[in-house]
């Protein structure tokens, strides 16, 4: 069964604190799926990664562009998994597929928008209802992930 996670923005916005989070997966050899609610959002969240950090740049790319099985990490506003991810990002609202096909599912929500937090919490109701195990995250004072549930 997948692990199941929610994190909770409070202190950041999903730019500042998706770009570390894809860096650690890609750190650990993990293919990753990024789905957002728009394809403006996903084309904003790939423009940004390419610039999102001086020093280095997160290889991406997005399910419009060429050869998406490739991509480490792919930008999709979609349920398919064309890179054959194995951690999936869920981001502004989006609707998640059948989550069996992943080791971990992220539920990132901004806590600072009500129709995302409703969407979070019927998520977190009916995952927890079909019996998952699900842990909640949020953000503390200084942009930190602190284990809440």
């Amino acid at each position: 069964m997948s692990e199941i996670l929610f994190y909770h923005l409070t202190e950041s916005k999903l730019e500042d604190a998706l770009p570390p989070l894809l860096d650690k997966s890609l750190e650990r050899g993990w293919r990753v799926v990024v789905q957002t609610g728009t394809p403006e959002r996903r084309d904003a969240l790939d423009t940004h990664l390419w610039t999102w950090r001086e020093e280095s740049f997160l290889p991406h790319g997005t399910d419009e562009q060429p050869n998406p099985a490739d991509q480490p990490v792919l930008l999709t506003t979609g349920p398919d998994n064309a890179n054959a991810a194995t951690v999936r990002f869920l981001v502004d609202g989006a609707e998640p597929p059948p989550l069996e096909a992943y080791d971990r599912v992220i539920f990132m929500f901004d806590g600072h928008d009500q129709p995302e937090l409703d969407a979070a919490r019927g998520h977190w109701k009916r995952l927890k209802a079909e019996g998952h195990q699900l842990t909640y995250w949020q953000q503390n004072s200084d942009g930190r992930w602190v284990k809440k549930a």
